[in-house]
């Protein structure tokens, strides 16, 4: 059964995250855990998160960070990726060791810390997306197995947060789902893992669900879900219990989308808006200070509701950038979460 609780978090509100507050969506160049955990706390002091250093290899990767928290079901590396295995082994091991790794480093730097900090797991749907019953197939072709996989993250991911509430006692925990497939899921348009079809969509109601259940392992307030596809579904993410939905802004959407949007801010749906490019490119304050701004005025909300409805981020994760563009992302959003404090009548 999914434990829906967790008393050790301490008490989150609806004050958790702070206005102006900006972050990261997880990944970063580079493979030192120490070195990262540091940039992270000094750079993104009101919202820092557990570092993922995908560069490392497989296990510090996404999928085998989440696949490692997974309880009774164990995982292996094949060629074509991860896939589901009959016992533990040494894939699985090394992943654990780099996720213990980086909340060593994150233990040691943020000591102090006293606000809210970021996990990220990959979602349900998403994980059963990437990874592969022993038949090659997809999980999430098999209903039932996608069933137990979810209820296994679920429990890892209760035994994940209470590890890291011990390590941080005086930290509020938020955890970011990333479900960049969810859409494909739902619409039918997940290619097979030959390549040569698609996967079967998945029922509306049985992907709301479970995502409730999953969600519902987290504190309210804390449950934030990051999709970089095009189609996020956003009533759907509300519905399942989302305090706050992060997406791509520089993607074309439509007025539908909006609509979708301003129905969310309206209910206090809090919106992590992707606005500096992940890979190297010319940042600029003004350059995501302009998205927002855009975005805000075709919604039509007060501007002085702004700073506590939007938390800025990069479009995706950073591991794809140089350590320098990674910084100057962070210094950039810092400077955009100042904006958005700005009185703007003076």
């Amino acid at each position: 059964m999914i434990n829906s609780s967790i008393s050790s978090l301490g008490g989150q509100n609806r004050e958790l995250i702070k206005p102006g507050a900006y972050t990261s969506i997880g990944s970063l160049p580079g493979s030192d855990p120490a070195e990262a955990a540091k940039l992270i706390v000094g750079e993104l002091p009101l919202l820092p998160h557990l570092p993922e250093l995908p560069e490392r290899g497989p296990g510090a990767d996404m999928i085998g960070r989440t696949a490692s928290l997974l309880v009774d079901i164990p995982v292996e590396l094949v060629s074509t990726g991860w896939r589901l295995a009959g016992h533990p082994g040494r894939d699985v091991a090394r992943a654990r060791d780099f996720l213990a790794w980086d909340l060593d480093a994150l233990e040691a730097a943020a000591a102090a810390h006293t606000g809210a900090l970021k996990l990220q797991v990959v979602g349900p749907w998403t994980l059963a997306a990437s990874l592969e019953l022993q038949s090659g197939h997809r999980v999430v072709s098999d209903h039932g197995a996608a069933r137990d996989l979810a209820e296994s993250l679920a429990e890892g991911l209760r035994l994940h947060l209470a590890e890291v509430a011990r390590r941080l006692p005086a930290a509020q925990l938020v955890v970011q789902f990333d479900e960049p497939s969810l859409p494909a899921v739902l619409s039918g348009t997940l290619p097979t893992a030959s390549g040569w079809g698609t996967v079967r969509a998945v029922e509306r109601s049985v992907v709301r669900d479970t995502l409730t259940a999953l969600l519902a392992v987290v504190p309210e307030a804390g449950r934030v879900v990051h999709c970089c596809a095009k189609d996020v579904p956003i009533p759907l993410l509300r519905e399942a219990g989302a305090d706050a939905i992060s997406f791509d802004i520089t993607l074309d959407r439509g007025a539908a989308f909006n609509d979708s949007l301003g129905e969310a801010v309206d209910a206090g749906t809090r919106l992590w808006l992707g606005v500096l490019p992940a890979t190297d490119s010319a940042v600029a304050f003004t350059h995501g200070r302009r998205r927002i701004e855009k975005l805000w005025n075709e919604l039509g909300f007060p501007r002085e509701q702004l700073a506590a409805a939007v938390v800025p981020t990069p479009t995706c994760g950073l591991a794809g950038a140089t350590p320098g563009y990674a910084r100057r992302v962070m210094a950039t959003l810092r400077d955009i979460g100042t904006w958005l404090l700005e009185d703007p009548d003076e």
